[in-house]
């Protein structure tokens, strides 16, 4: 980068990395929070999440965000809870110990509880470390993304890694490449040792794809809930002053999707981006209307690009990889690089 840009860019350092992560609390916070997200399921430790972020968007300091970090921080963070969650489900799909009935591989089925099994516990509690220890490198080295979704992203191809998954996934013969969706349309099935099975299917019994959200993968499908919810978002940051409520809102929308209603969409990937572009443009100098169309337009990018990471990395694998957490680190680093080079406002991405 050139010297102006690194001028402006907040870097961190290694000794505030190890401010942090010297302090055995954290580890302790982190284990006790991937084993939470491995006993309730990833999922639902993830709507908690969102209740605690629209808690503390509420019962905090609405400028500042204070109050939104126990939803963000160690035990309930999506790097902790979600991915100990995730990782759990993976390990125990492969252990045979998960048989949920799920229409894919068993490993994707994050809204299912995992119980109290020391070792699927333990799994979740490693992960919570990892997720920590990730996350907060990231972040005071002030690398400029969500250093929480940058985590869920990376924690889920190591766990793909470590309990020997495909990493990126298997595309079926009967798919012209990883963006088509059409055997799942057809209702194709996988040839036979074609991929894995799990505890109760086999290679043939699995879908050729399986789209993460069945009901919400066609692009202008995608495409019309994230503008709407980008540009909803931003507006419900004008009336708090804090871009995370449309992410809380989201999140916790998602017990619905847990509790069986069918087409509850996804949509945190694009409350997020929408309400930190309004952020980004406003704080430029740009007036609120520019602010909320750009919040729509982020919102609008946040879904197809979640839409595009789980064609290729969730539709043809077998464990859960995040799209939200894909999308979200993606734009947020898009928004902070313009607002290192000076176009938009700082945000609350490190490194701004």
């Amino acid at each position: 980068m050139s010297a102006d840009v690194l001028a402006q860019w907040n870097g961190g350092s290694i000794s505030a990395v190890l401010d942090i992560l010297l302090d055995p609390t954290i580890w302790l916070g982190a284990a006790a929070g991937g084993a939470f997200g491995a006993a309730l399921g990833a999922l639902p430790a993830f709507i908690f999440t969102g209740f605690l972020v629209i808690a503390g968007v509420f019962g905090g300091d609405a400028a500042s965000g204070a109050g939104v970090g126990v939803g963000f921080g160690p035990v309930f963070g999506p790097h902790i809870s979600f991915a100990g969650g995730a990782a759990a489900a993976a390990y125990a799909a492969k252990k045979g110990a998960m048989e949920s009935g799920f229409d894919y591989h068993n490993a994707k089925d994050i809204g299912f509880a995992l119980g109290s099994r020391p070792d699927i516990l333990a799994v979740g509690a490693g992960f919570g470390v990892f997720g920590i220890v990730f996350e907060q490198t990231l972040r005071n080295l002030a690398i400029p993304t969500d250093p929480i979704a940058f985590t869920v992203v990376a924690s889920a191809l190591v766990h793909r890694a470590v309990f020997g998954y495909s990493v990126i996934g298997n595309v079926s013969s009967k798919a012209s490449g990883y963006f088509d969706m059409g055997p799942f349309e057809r209702e194709e099935m996988r040839d036979s040792n074609e991929v894995p099975g799990d505890g109760d299917k086999s290679s043939e019994d699995r879908l050729a794809v399986e789209p993460w959200l069945p009901n919400m993968y066609q692009w202008s499908h995608v495409a019309a809930i994230g503008a709407v919810s980008g540009l909803a978002a931003a507006y419900a940051a004008i009336q708090t002053g804090n871009v995370f409520l449309g992410f809380g809102i989201s999140a916790a929308t998602l017990l619905f999707l847990n509790l069986g209603v069918e087409r509850i969409p996804v949509t945190h990937h694009m409350t997020l981006p929408g309400a930190t572009a309004w952020a980004a443009f406003t704080g430029a100098g740009f007036s609120g209307t520019v602010g909320l169309i750009a919040g729509a337009g982020f919102g609008l990018l946040g879904a197809v690009i979640g839409e595009a990471f789980q064609r290729v990395f969730y539709a043809h694998g077998d464990t859960h990889v995040d799209p939200p957490a894909a999308a979200i680190f993606i734009t947020s680093s898009i928004l902070a690089v313009l607002a290192i080079l000076g176009v938009l406002g700082s945000i609350w991405v490190p490194g701004t």
